[in-house]
């Protein structure tokens, strides 16, 4: 066996002992449902944005839980991909958190594949029903580029996630994309409040994935997985992580000359500091775990809050 074939069979810690079969308590814990909130958020900013510029009483519920339904099945396909593609590349031999799927040896990797393919199936068909429904044929290839772009960040033989762009994918993808879409798709435009909307829900997410490679940082390195913490170290991480959290509640304030209610979305700091608070000065993964949850949270609260606001 080859010396690279050796190093992509490895068990996490160099434990080479044999493991039992993933339980469905694994396989859901590889759907990472902790990072489902960033899937929710674009799409309740997006709706309610939506009613900002509908006729009053006028709602799209369908094509809401569609690009919700479209959202949540590409976030999971996204974490079933994440971890088939960094188990064969031997990523998850180095990783001190929580195994992997692939990357424990408790699932095979063409299995973890199957299902990660299976989730982007699943998004494809309800996104063609709502192509379908709503006559926006353009919006095939968007869908297409989600996919596309899921896959190559972690996967391929040069995925953009190992160069430090893991967070241009996600601000475009889960920020950019899923906000303004889930507005065009219900009314047919998109204002100024789901373009400013989808900035600050992408702020959110890239401050997630920031805080999660923060815990990751030393076994990036060891993997030579070049994520932007990677890149510009730990000190620089945790300054970029702040402005991702907290530049969002700036946009917040601007809504709220508008929309009233939107100052409740002040208290949502109550989440957010804490989790810069234990990001700053945080030692372990575990601690840092905790930040990332409740950076998730802040996002999650943060978009009810502006759907509250712009819809009633």
């Amino acid at each position: 066996m080859s010396t690279k074939a050796k190093k992509n069979t490895r068990r996490p810690g160099g434990n080479p002992a044999k493991v039992a079969p993933a339980t469905a308590g694994d396989w859901v814990g590889g759907a990472r449902l902790r990072t489902l909130p960033l899937a929710i958020a674009p799409v309740l900013i997006g709706t309610g944005a939506a009613q900002t510029v509908a006729n009053p009483g006028e709602w799209h519920w369908v094509r809401a839980l569609a690009a919700l339904a479209v959202a949540l099945l590409l976030q999971i396909g996204v974490n079933y991909s994440n971890d088939y593609s960094d188990g064969v590349r031997g990523t998850d031999a180095y990783r001190v958190g929580p195994g992997r799927l692939t990357g424990s040896g408790k699932a095979k990797p063409r299995t973890v594949l199957i299902v990660a393919l299976s989730f982007f199936a699943a998004a494809a068909v309800v996104g063609v029903i709502t192509v379908i429904d709503t006559r926006l044929w353009w919006l095939l290839a968007v869908g297409a580029a989600a996919v596309v772009a899921a896959w190559f960040y972690t996967g391929g033989k040069r995925p953009y996630g190992y160069y430090g762009l893991g967070e241009v994918f996600v601000f475009l993808f889960f920020g950019v994309a899923a906000t303004a879409g889930t507005q065009y798709v219900q009314v047919k435009t998109v204002s100024q409040e789901g373009w400013l909307g989808s900035v600050a829900a992408g702020l959110l997410a890239c401050a997630v994935l920031m805080v999660n490679n923060l815990r990751d940082i030393d076994s990036d390195k060891l993997a030579r997985k070049r994520t932007l913490a990677v890149l510009v170290g730990r000190r620089w991480s945790k300054i970029i992580y702040c402005v991702f959290l907290f530049a969002p509640f700036v946009v917040l304030a601007m809504f709220a000359l508008v929309y009233p209610i939107a100052w409740l979305g002040m208290l949502v700091l109550l989440l957010a500091a804490p989790a810069a608070l234990i990001a700053l000065t945080g030692r372990t993964g575990r601690e840092l775990v905790l930040s990332l949850q409740l950076t998730s949270f802040t996002a999650l609260a943060y978009a009810v809050v502006l759907f509250v606001a712009f819809a009633f």
